[in-house]
């Protein structure tokens, strides 16, 4: 099976939202006309990362988020890998996104929490920073949570 993935620069985003010292928080992935997975946007701003994630119904993307979590005794950055399938993807091309994220999955193969939908509530900062939270792990501090990046 053929794979259809730009995948050095796929890598090189990988590599820089990984990366403790770059500010790169995010990444998008989407198809290009003819097929080929590419990436779409990079950026710091989460928000702006989920509004762009599902800004189409019609659309099938993977996006790669970093969170900073724990409290101010253990600071540890985590991330979500997130497949996008619009409301109104047509069937075959639905289907094709099951193939394609695993290939995609062999370069974007660290996360804590993958999420697959189509529902807009589901792309939110609140709603995977609590998916991120729940996968985590322990808090030892006193409470004091770190809430973005």
């Amino acid at each position: 099976m053929s794979r259809k993935l730009d995948e050095v620069s796929i890598q090189n985003v990988y590599d820089e939202v990984r990366d403790d010292d770059i500010s790169t928080t995010w990444f998008i992935l989407r198809y290009a006309d003819n097929g080929m997975i590419k990436v779409d946007s990079t950026g710091t701003d989460l928000e702006d990362a989920f509004a762009r994630i599902t800004c189409n119904d019609e659309d099938r993307a993977y996006a790669y988020v970093r969170f900073e979590t724990g409290d101010e005794m253990s600071k540890r950055a985590k991330f979500a890998f997130i497949t996008w399938i619009g409301e109104r993807v047509k069937p075959l091309a639905r289907a094709k996104v099951s193939t394609d994220k695993a290939f995609v999955k062999d370069i974007v193969s660290e996360f804590a929490v993958e999420i697959l939908t189509s529902d807009h509530e589901e792309v939110t900062f609140d709603a995977i920073k609590s998916q991120i939270d729940k996968a985590g792990g322990a808090n030892y501090g006193i409470g004091k949570q770190v809430n973005s990046v």
